[in-house]
């Protein structure tokens, strides 16, 4: 249906169905009914902090006369960005946070080396259907593969919303993404919504939400959920929402919580445009240097020389991804002259990766670990790149100078194509080493 969320009948006014963003926002403003356009205040779920801008934030609070923050347990810090400290300035910001946080009654604490903030909320059972989450970090939009309303802020909008528990927002228009078909081997969900990003572009959904549904949803399982609804940023969404079903209630069980009943959006519900996206015919993709929506299959572009090779960040730094590159590598050896680094999303994530072999094989490969945090993706230490290096990794931005020189190149794709791309030592489609 694309038509208003009211619609007369004879004895007045009935409502019709909302999707998943109207509901998120109708239940945290406490009203039955939202339409995109409208403009609500809502309740705060959760309220996420990095240590890029915690300090800044906290300092905010001090300077306009707060104390404290509205509710301690719905506050998350993470220190993740600059991790280990990769210089005097950083390491002086992470021992302000760890003052605030003790001085606020912060219990949900995540220092240097447990992980990245987006991996470490599903992980640690802090993220549930239906909840209305803010993040100083963009990619808060990793929560919606739970069904969950997340969103990145500035410091302005946190310093409101920790003082008061509530934030303004304005109802956004949804886009739906109907999956159809089966991936087929060598071809990922990161090689997804890359297709997609290239497809509709990086204002393609720019203060939308994004709805990921279809028959091809329904089997995905959560790691790949993630790196979807962490990209849909990367279209320029303010929401990328898949519905909560039995995948999300298996991970909220196995991540010592409890599991959900599902959430989805009402069969009547309005959408400003709805896509079919089939997947049968789909190939690696690959994200060109310097904007994450010039996109192409990576069979156009193979042979492009390489020097690094980054397997991590928030978008595929989990075990699933690590998997899939230890099977690729294994028995081989990195191409003379490439660096392959490897930083598992959390601190879990590493010990997985121990006990499975999986660190093994990518040591014995060539690969240097790095402590689990956003690594080389964040750029500003480690992994940085020269004039005219080139890296392929599996994060999700690679603007100019994001890792180092101006004068460097940086190409995302799936784990596979990074794996398969560090063992020749240039662009390759890891469908050629099956």
């Amino acid at each position: 249906m694309v038509a208003g969320v009211w619609e007369r009948v004879e004895d007045g006014f009935d409502t019709v169905g909302m999707n998943l963003a109207e509901s998120i926002l109708a239940r945290a403003s406490g009203r039955d009914q939202v339409a995109a356009g409208e403009f609500v205040m809502a309740e705060i779920d959760l309220a996420l902090l990095h240590d890029i801008f915690a300090a800044q934030v906290f300092d905010l609070l001090g300077e306009v006369g707060v104390n404290g923050v509205s509710d301690p347990d719905r506050t998350v810090v993470v220190i993740d960005h600059l991790v280990p400290a990769p210089s005097t300035a950083a390491a002086a910001i992470h021992q302000r946070i760890r003052e605030h946080v003790s001085r606020l009654d912060i219990t949900a604490f995540y220092d240097a080396g447990q992980g990245i903030c987006h991996q470490l909320l599903p992980e640690q059972g802090h993220i549930r259907p239906g909840d209305l989450i803010v993040g100083t970090d963009s990619h808060t939009t990793t929560y919606g593969a739970f069904g969950a309303g997340g969103t990145g802020i500035g410091t302005s909008d946190m310093v409101y919303a920790l003082a008061t528990g509530n934030l303004w927002f304005r109802v956004p228009e949804t886009i739906r993404f109907e999956m159809t078909g089966e991936l087929t081997t060598g071809v990922s969900w990161k090689d997804v919504i890359l297709h997609l990003t290239g497809r509709f572009g990086a204002d393609g959904a720019q203060y939308r939400a994004i709805e990921f549904t279809g028959s091809a949803v329904t089997d995905t399982d959560m790691s790949s959920r993630l790196t979807v609804a962490n990209m849909a940023l990367e279209m320029g969404a303010k929401f990328g929402l898949f519905a909560a079903d039995e995948v999300t209630d298996a991970y909220l069980r196995d991540h010592g919580g409890s599991g959900c009943d599902p959430f989805k959006p009402d069969v009547d519900a309005t959408y400003e445009a709805v896509h079919e996206v089939p997947l049968s015919e789909l190939q690696p993709q690959i994200s060109l240097p310097h904007e994450v929506d010039r996109v192409s299959p990576v069979g156009e572009v193979e042979g492009i020389t390489i020097n690094q090779a980054f397997i991590g960040s928030c978008t595929n730094g989990r075990i699933e991804d690590l998997l899939v590159a230890a099977e690729i590598l294994d028995g081989h050896h990195v191409a003379p002259g490439v660096r392959l680094l490897v930083a598992p999303a959390s601190r879990t994530v590493l010990g997985e990766a121990l006990d499975t072999g999986v660190v093994a094989s990518l040591v014995e490969a060539g690969a240097s670990i790095l402590a689990p945090g956003c690594g080389p993706c964040f750029g500003g230490h480690g992994g940085l790149l020269a004039p005219g290096e080139r890296c392929i990794g599996t994060h999700n931005r690679n603007f100019i100078g994001r890792m180092g020189s101006a004068e460097a190149e940086i190409f995302l794709a799936s784990p596979a194509t990074v794996a398969a791309s560090a063992l020749t030592g240039k662009i390759t489609d890891p469908r050629e080493l099956s």
